[in-house]
C-alpha cells in the first residue's frame, strides 16, 4: 500500500461524525478497536482524539492524586488486584496514620493536585472513609474522589455531607467472573452516585489481550450514556502471582489506540480524559488525565507504591508539559470548562488522507 493512500472511507465516516463531538456507536468503535494498530487508520484516530480533547478541554493536563488508605489482604479476591488474600503479598493489615495522610494531601495541594481520589480495600470500615473525609477537607482545599466499594443513596448522601465532591466506580471488564460482583451492583452504584449529586469518575479496566473490543466497547458506550465526568482506559498490570498473569499485558501504544476509540465514544459528555499508568502515548490520543499515586495500589506489591510502581505529582507534571498540556490551569473537572482553538491550529479539521 503507498503511503499516500486516502484512509478506509468507512474509518474516514467515522472520524468526521466524531469530530463533531456526536459520539460513535458500538459497531463503530468495534470497527476503530480492529484496525491494524500500526496502519494510518489507527493513527488518524489517535490525531483525531487528540484534537478533541485538546480543544475541549482547553491544553489543561489533570492530575488527581490517589491516595490508598489500606492496606490488606482483601477477601473479595478480584483476579486483577494485588491486594487480595489470594494474591498472598500482603499477610498483614495496614492502615496509613492521619499524619501520614494529611502530609500526602497537603502535598497533593501545595503541587497543583486537581483532587484526592482517596481508594480503600473492600472491607474498609465506610465510616472511617466518612470521618476522613470530613477531616481532611477542612484541612487540604483539592476536591475529594471516593474511591471504595459499592453505596447505597444514603451512604451516597453521607459521602457529600462529609467533604466529597466525586466518586470513582468502573464495570470492570469481566466482572462478576474475574470479581465477585455482579454487573447489576456495580451500575446500581453508578445510579446511586448521579442521583445524590456526586461526580462520577470511570475507565475502561483492567484491559487485558483477552478483553474483546466487543465487551470494551460496551463499556465504552456505558460510560457516555451514564454521563462519566470523565472516562478513558486503564491496562491491567500483572502482579507476582497474578492468576491472569499467562494472558500477558497490552502494551501502551495499544492503549493508547483504545484511549482515543473511548475518547470518540464520549464525544461531548466528558470533562476530561484518562489513562494509567501515566505515559505519553496516550496525550497524544486524547488523554489528558493522570493518576500520580501514594499509600496502596491494586496493581503494586509495595505497600505505599509511591516507593514502587507510582509517579509523583511533579513527574506527571514534567510529562504533560513535555507534551504541550497544562498542569497548572484550573480543573475541568471540578471547575469551568475552557476552550482553546489554538490548540488545534495544527491538525485539519476533516479526515480524508493521512493523520
Amino acid at each position: 500500500m503507498s503511503l499516500w493512500n486516502p484512509l478506509d472511507p468507512k474509518v474516514t465516516e467515522i472520524l468526521n461524525k466524531a469530530q463533531d463531538m456526536a459520539g460513535i456507536n458500538q459497531e463503530e468503535a468495534v470497527c476503530l478497536l480492529r484496525l491494524e494498530l500500526c496502519s494510518p487508520e489507527s493513527y488518524a484516530v489517535m490525531a483525531v482524539a487528540n484534537r478533541m480533547s485538546r480543544q475541549s478541554f482547553g491544553g489543561k493536563g489533570e492530575r488527581h492524586f490517589h491516595i490508598g488508605l489500606n492496606v490488606e489482604g482483601c477477601s473479595f479476591n478480584c483476579k486483577f488486584c494485588s491486594l487480595t488474600k489470594a494474591a498472598g503479598i500482603f499477610q498483614d493489615s495496614e492502615e496509613f496514620s492521619r499524619e501520614q495522610l494529611l502530609a500526602w494531601g497537603k502535598q497533593g495541594e501545595q503541587q497543583g493536585a486537581d483532587a484526592l481520589n482517596l481508594m480503600t480495600t473492600g472491607r474498609y470500615p465506610f465510616e472511617r472513609l466518612l470521618e476522613v473525609g470530613a477531616w481532611l477537607s477542612k484541612e487540604i482545599s483539592v476536591p475529594l474522589v471516593a474511591n471504595t466499594r459499592d453505596i447505597n443513596h444514603q451512604e451516597g448522601e453521607a459521602l457529600l455531607a462529609h467533604g466529597f465532591q466525586g466518586f470513582y466506580h468502573a464495570v470492570r471488564l469481566r466482572e462478576g467472573v474475574d470479581t465477585p460482583f455482579p454487573v447489576e451492583k456495580r451500575i446500581n452504584t453508578i445510579k446511586v452516585i448521579t442521583d445524590v449529586g456526586l461526580k462520577w469518575a470511570n475507565c475502561i479496566e483492567p484491559v487485558g489481550p483477552e478483553h474483546q473490543p466487543e465487551e470494551i466497547a460496551r463499556l465504552m458506550l456505558l460510560a457516555r450514556e451514564m454521563g462519566a465526568t470523565y472516562s478513558g482506559v486503564m491496562r491491567r498490570i500483572n502482579f507476582p502471582g497474578s492468576p491472569l498473569g499467562h494472558h500477558g499485558m497490552i502494551n501502551e501504544l495499544e492503549m493508547a489506540r483504545m484511549v482515543a476509540v473511548s475518547r470518540l465514544v464520549m464525544g461531548d459528555v466528558a470533562k476530561a480524559h484518562c489513562t494509567h499508568e501515566p505515559n505519553t502515548a496516550a496525550l497524544m490520543a486524547g488523554a489528558n488525565l493522570f493518576f500520580p499515586e501514594v499509600g496502596s495500589s491494586p496493581r503494586d506489591a509495595q505497600s505505599d507504591t509511591g516507593k514502587g510502581r507510582g509517579k509523583d505529582l511533579m513527574a506527571c507534571a514534567a510529562i504533560m508539559r513535555e507534551m504541550g498540556l497544562d498542569p497548572s490551569l484550573p480543573s475541568n473537572c471540578f471547575g469551568a470548562t475552557r476552550t482553546a482553538p489554538n490548540q488545534s491550529e495544527h491538525c485539519p479539521s476533516s479526515y480524508h488522507g493521512l493523520p
